[in-house]
């Protein structure tokens, strides 16, 4: 049995814990997640201001569930490993093999405020991420020229992001969501990218589908994957049994990947297994890592905007 297996069979049902441990668990997770640079974003003001998606949106639902977000948060980095141009990019211009954390902080700040934040400090970021992707360009080791601006590398970004986060949801949350609410996440929240200059945007889960089909011709695993992947595996988290915690949202995270990502990438055999039993762990603490992130900004945005917390669930 893998040791966070066994490391979240001792764990007590949610219903069984005090709040001050919820609290503990939470300034965890926040000191993970949370980037030490001020944005300046006030998720409480002003009130009334619903944002780019709003409380009635799915995008609010599915974002605001920090398990499938997280699992999801790194499958799509695993993904984004099989593109040489996208690659590229991050491996000359990021120190994400320096401080791979700080790269996953940066991610979950622009996905938040992208997502929950008042409408001005939303467009604010995304004007700011933009003028990062200018100085992102460059030529891959074979001789390609690459761009953070070019449409297509934007493109794939946000896709490999937004089929993770939503497949993430349906694996550690709701796995019975209809096709109808999958393809009005996916219309929802291809704005964002078509805002940082994607083009061609899937809009639906059929378009999702195919647009990965077709892409996976111009995919590869080489050395500078499986570098970056290294680098994942050996991520620490400023957290108590950081290693365990590391493990075990790896493997979750990497059985989200599809069949041909996994073929791919070389997951082998005794490797899906710990990922499957990785994932049954997610699913058993989950409901723990829910109530300790309860009131966060997600809640805080249903406030702002007049909204309770019911919003933030489909039933």
């Amino acid at each position: 049995m893998p040791v966070f297996d066994r490391f979240t069979q001792r764990l007590p049902a949610p219903n069984q814990l005090l709040t001050p441990l919820h609290k503990r668990l939470r300034d965890w997770i926040v000191g993970v997640v949370a980037t030490t640079e001020d944005f300046g974003i006030d998720y409480d003001a002003p009130v009334g201001d619903a944002g780019l998606f709003g409380p009635d949106s799915v995008t609010w639902k599915i974002h605001g569930d920090f398990p499938g977000m997280m699992s999801g948060g790194i499958a799509a980095l695993m993904l984004q490993t099989l593109h040489p141009r996208a690659l590229a990019g991050v491996w000359d211009h990021s120190n994400f093999r320096d401080d791979p954390l700080g790269r996953l902080r940066r991610t979950t700040m622009f996905v938040a405020a992208t997502t929950y934040a008042p409408t001005a400090d939303a467009e604010r970021i995304i004007e700011l991420v933009d003028r990062i992707h200018d100085r992102v360009r460059g030529t891959t080791p074979e001789g390609e020229r690459y761009s953070a601006h070019d449409p297509d590398l934007l493109t794939w970004v946000h896709c490999t992001e937004m089929a993770s986060f939503l497949d993430g949801y349906m694996r550690y949350r709701r796995p019975d969501l209809s096709v109808a609410v999958q393809d009005r996440y996916f219309d929802e929240t291809r704005r964002i990218a078509e805002a940082l200059g994607a083009q061609n945007v899937p809009g639906s889960r059929a378009e999702m589908d195919d647009y990965f089909a077709a892409m996976q011709p111009r995919l590869r695993f080489d050395e500078r994957s499986r570098a970056t992947l290294a680098v994942l595996e050996a991520m620490e988290l400023p957290i108590p049994i950081a290693g365990v915690s590391r493990r075990m949202f790896l493997g979750a995270g990497a059985a989200l990947l599809p069949l041909w990502a996994r073929e791919l990438i070389h997951r082998t055999p005794r490797q899906r297994l710990i990922d499957r039993g990785a994932a049954e762990s997610l699913n058993r603490v989950a409901p723990l890592i829910r109530a300790a992130m309860s009131e966060g900004v997600a809640v805080r945005s249903a406030r702002r905007a007049g909204a309770d917390r019911d919003c933030l669930r489909f039933d």
